[in-house]
């Protein structure tokens, strides 16, 4: 018993002589804490300036008694305190004895207490000191590296004008007495400073924020280094140089400071031994090859080879230093125009590449249409399986057989209307569809290059014109005469094609296809505004709606009621199967008619003009949105690119339905339909005389030269190099396919067919996937990959001959007003990529806003203004006897597309250097 008094005793001692240890060990730890804490208070109050008062402690104190020692009675382990144990402890052991003194209670409450607080307001004054920190103490730096490829010396023009310019006036600073960055910066910049042109136009400040990020961190905004192979690492950087640049707005020229150090200097991370700084000053508006970048390019290049700079470390005078710029211009100027050393080329022509692969044949006869046929035959099975292998290539192929029906289809009727009138009804609207349905479908089976659409042009409708006047003036059978040029027109494409004469094409460079397309894009244009002349002429601006009434005699004149509503249901048939039905509704008054001097009757339907300008304009704005719609950030990629794929059938379907059905009520006119009962009739040609043989031939052979050129044109512009076709072209037979199936059209009276543009480009990059790339904040799309498949002329093609069920109607539902709108839309998305345009465009566009583009970079200015210039005046020439009233002068037309090929190559190198030309009219890769 006693040991276990004396056990529990010794225990109890134990416990209570522990606690107190614990208790002055945590007493201790905390008030340790407590005197950091008010050190580093007191630091932060003396450099901020903020009144310390609170932080050293002298804040009032408050009496505490026997009854405030609950407030701090915790469980063991809970919050409370700095540590749970001595909570509990407290609680336990002190406050529970009745001999402990009142004062040693209220000293240790107090203790307590303050080193609650203490620790309350470290907290709180670690977070606001986090949170009230001031921006330039903290910021975000964005790093990123990118690849600039090496000035070309001998292509681009602006490299030796940049450094001859800045030769006469760049600032050179020899054995420069600085090793700091911000020194070596602001002594370029003060000597820069020193030319009262760049004082007057900047400032230290200025500078210093241009080419630093910010002021704190003296870290270089844009620079451009070296980079080297190496045996240690495998990528080094050339740090024995740095090109620094800047922007700054107010500055108006560029300026080059070039500086060679006395010793080399740690300039920071990757510049650890930099012995030459250049720096860069240029205006922000600027002209792209005028750039701060473009600018740095061209010295960097030069900096580049380590030999040139140990012998500027050598160079003794400002006068040796520039010297040594000028011969390294000269020496890279020779070194990259060797042909081994070319960066950019241009890439061959097909007819190039032809004549470098194949030699010299003993029979030259059919040799070019033998070819053709090696090149093309091992792909013709792969030209149907490309229609429906590959991603989205189904997509593609329907999205495309929808564009070229709709394409094809319209222009059709619109130019059979067209043929109706010249001939009599002679040639209509069924007899073309079923001439671009036969044609097309034929040429997409048989013919070499797939992607070519056939389709039947004004210029061929203006051809028909004047064979139907030469027979009428000399009384001759229409139906046997169009026959007989055709045939004449056919036999002389054989005789191009087997005497190889399309390998005259390869003298058709870019200028001439883009001055040729351009016309062709007019002619859209001009058939679209004429057709809106004559509906406003014919329904706007007549006498009647102007008030004006007509009389047939002096002493009658004629009136009308002017009722609310006047309802005309007029002209039925003249022939059982004549069918032409006109409507008109007129309201409020909106008629007033009066025989004219035919006695005809003139209407006043302005209604109908505001529509049709409503109808035309909205398929070309719906096209348009719809086609540049991938540019836009609505939707998805997917989505975006399907709309835009279906860019036209969609702005024809709609348009349609407004025409026809919101606007019901306003009668349009339909096209003129007449059912034929027999569409296969031969041409009688024993009816022709001798003579008309003989002219039938003068004919033929103009017409060919059309045929020939159209043909060739559009097959070069299908097979540039910028559509990366795989497949090979086939010139001489796509002419070959095209002559036997206008000799077949022609011995029936259908109209003739020939490659047309800007269809057949259109459809190229139709079944293309392009990609968008941004040079120097200038947005561009490249083709990537072209499906080269037969399956949508030949689909498209069945679609227009199943059209064909659907005359009159639902095809009459079409407005005339949607198909203008469709060679306008047609017109305007022709003129992407177009060279010719985009230089056009030039005359009008500020120069710092000149797209990076090659012919910028390798041709002077002036000269491109110039190339652009005679290219305009050809266009004009070409326009002037192309839209001529005077039919015969229009015949001549193809004679000048085929003396644009002697001019640009006989007259205009008079005007060029060699390099400019290739520049300006190359296929550049």
């Amino acid at each position: 018993m006693a040991i276990i008094m004396i056990y529990n005793a010794c225990a109890k001692l134990f416990i209570r002589y522990t606690q107190t240890f614990f208790k002055h060990l945590q007493n201790k730890v905390e008030s340790c804490e407590y005197e950091r804490f008010k050190c580093s208070d007191m630091s932060v109050a003396e450099t901020s300036g903020d009144d310390p008062t609170w932080q050293s402690g002298n804040h009032e104190e408050e009496a505490v008694g026997p009854e405030d020692v609950q407030l701090l009675e915790v469980p063991n382990g809970s919050h409370g305190g700095p540590s749970g144990n001595s909570s509990s402890l407290l609680t336990s052991s002190e406050s529970s004895s009745p001999s402990t003194p009142p004062g040693l209670l209220k000293g240790i409450l107090k203790n307590r207490l303050e080193t609650v607080e203490s620790n309350d307001l470290y907290r709180q004054e670690r977070r606001r000191r986090h949170s009230s920190a001031d921006e330039d103490d903290f910021a975000l730096l964005h790093g990123r590296f990118e690849k600039v490829p090496l000035k070309d010396f001998h292509a681009e023009i602006r490299a030796f004008k940049d450094v001859e310019d800045f030769l006469s006036r760049t600032l050179l600073m020899l054995d420069l007495q600085k090793t700091g960055l911000t020194q070596i910066i602001e002594a370029m910049v003060q000597k820069l400073l020193e030319k009262k042109e760049v004082s007057a136009q900047t400032s230290l400040e200025e500078a210093r924020h241009a080419i630093f990020t910010q002021d704190s961190v003296h870290t270089l905004s844009k620079t451009i280094q070296g980079t080297m192979t190496s045996e240690v690492s495998g990528f080094d950087f050339d740090q024995n140089w740095i090109c620094v640049m800047c922007d700054i707005p107010t500055v108006t020229k560029r300026h080059v400071v070039i500086a060679r150090l006395h010793s080399p200097a740690n300039l920071g991370s990757n510049s650890h031994e930099v012995q030459f700084v250049i720096l860069v000053m240029a205006p922000v508006r600027e002209k792209s090859t005028k750039s701060s970048l473009e600018t740095a390019r061209t010295f960097a290049t030069l900096f580049l080879d380590i030999d040139f700079r140990h012998q500027l470390l050598l160079a003794e005078s400002e006068y040796e230093f520039k010297q040594l710029l000028h011969t390294r211009t000269k020496l890279l100027i020779e070194e990259q125009g060797l042909p081994e050393n070319r960066k950019s080329h241009l890439v061959l022509s097909a007819f190039e590449q032809e004549e470098q692969e194949g030699g010299k044949a003993r029979c030259p006869l059919g040799q070019g249409l033998i070819r053709d046929l090696k090149r093309r035959l091992p792909h013709y099975v792969s030209d149907f399986r490309d229609g429906f292998v590959g991603n989205k290539t189904i997509h593609k192929v329907t999205s495309t057989t929808f564009f070229l029906y709709f394409a094809c289809v319209l222009p059709n009727i619109a130019f059979g209307m067209l043929n109706d009138n010249n001939t009599a009804g002679v040639i209509d609207v069924q007899k073309v569809l079923f001439s671009q349905c036969v044609g097309g479908l034929l040429f997409a089976v048989f013919g070499g290059q797939p992607l070519i659409v056939l389709l039947t042009t004004a210029p061929l409708a203006l051809y028909t014109k004047i064979i139907y006047s030469i027979c009428e003036d000399f009384d001759l059978n229409f139906n046997a005469m169009f026959a007989c040029t055709g045939l004449w027109n056919a036999f002389f494409l054989l005789i191009f094609v087997f005497f190889n004469t399309s390998k005259l094409m390869k003298y058709s460079s870019r200028s001439t296809e883009e001055v040729f397309s351009l016309f062709i894009t007019f002619a859209f244009s001009a058939d679209a505004i004429k057709d809106t002349i004559k509906d406003f002429n014919k329904n706007y601006n007549t006498d009647v709606c102007h008030g004006v009434n007509h009389s047939n005699s002096t002493n009658q004149n004629a009136s009308f009621p002017t009722n609310s509503s006047l309802t005309t249901v007029s002209a039925m048939t003249t022939a059982s199967t004549v069918t032409t039905v006109s409507m008109v509704n007129v309201t409020n008054s909106s008629m007033l008619a009066a025989p004219s001097g035919g006695g005809g009757i003139e209407e006043c339907l302005r209604e109908n003009s505001i529509l049709f300008l409503l109808l035309m304009l909205g398929t070309v704005w719906l096209g348009i949105t719809l086609f540049n719609f991938t540019k836009t950030p609505f939707l998805n990629a997917g989505k975006r690119e399907m709309l835009a794929d279906y860019a036209l059938p969609v702005a024809v379907l709609v348009m349609s339905f407004f025409g026809s059905y919101v606007f019901r009520e306003v009668h349009m006119r339909p096209f003129k339909y007449k059912a034929r009962e027999q569409m296969f009739e031969l041409a009688p040609l024993h009816l022709l005389p001798v003579g008309a043989v003989f002219a039938a031939a003068g004919l033929g052979f103009s017409l060919s030269l059309l045929f020939f050129m159209d043909q060739n044109i559009s097959s070069a512009l299908v097979n540039t190099p910028s559509n990366k076709l795989k497949k090979g072209a086939a010139y001489h037979w796509d002419l070959f396919v095209v002559a036997v199936i206008n000799a077949f059209l022609s011995i029936f009276t259908m109209p003739w067919v020939h490659a047309a543009l800007p269809h057949s480009p259109l459809h190229v990059r139709a079944l293309a996937d392009l990609e968008d790339r941004v040079d120097q904040g200038h947005v561009h799309q490249i083709v990537v990959h072209v499906r080269e498949t037969r399956v949508t002329g030949i689909i498209s093609h069945v679609m227009i001959g199943l059209s064909m069920l659907m005359l009159p109607y639902p095809l009459a539902y079409i407005p005339r007003p949607v198909l203008d709108g469709l060679f306008i839309y047609v017109a305007i998305t022709a003129l992407y990529g177009n060279q010719l345009f985009d230089r056009i465009l030039l005359f009008f566009t500020e120069q710092s806003a000149y797209p990076p583009n090659h012919y910028i970079r390798r041709v002077p200015q002036r000269k491109i203004h110039l190339f652009t210039t005679l290219q305009l005046i050809q266009l004009v020439v070409l326009c002037v006897f192309g839209f001529s009233p005077i039919p015969y002068m229009k015949m001549v037309f193809p004679v000048l597309i085929m003396l644009l090929m002697p001019i640009r190559h006989k007259i205009i190198p008079n005007f060029f250097e060699p390099k400019y030309l290739k520049a300006l009219d190359g296929h550049a890769h």
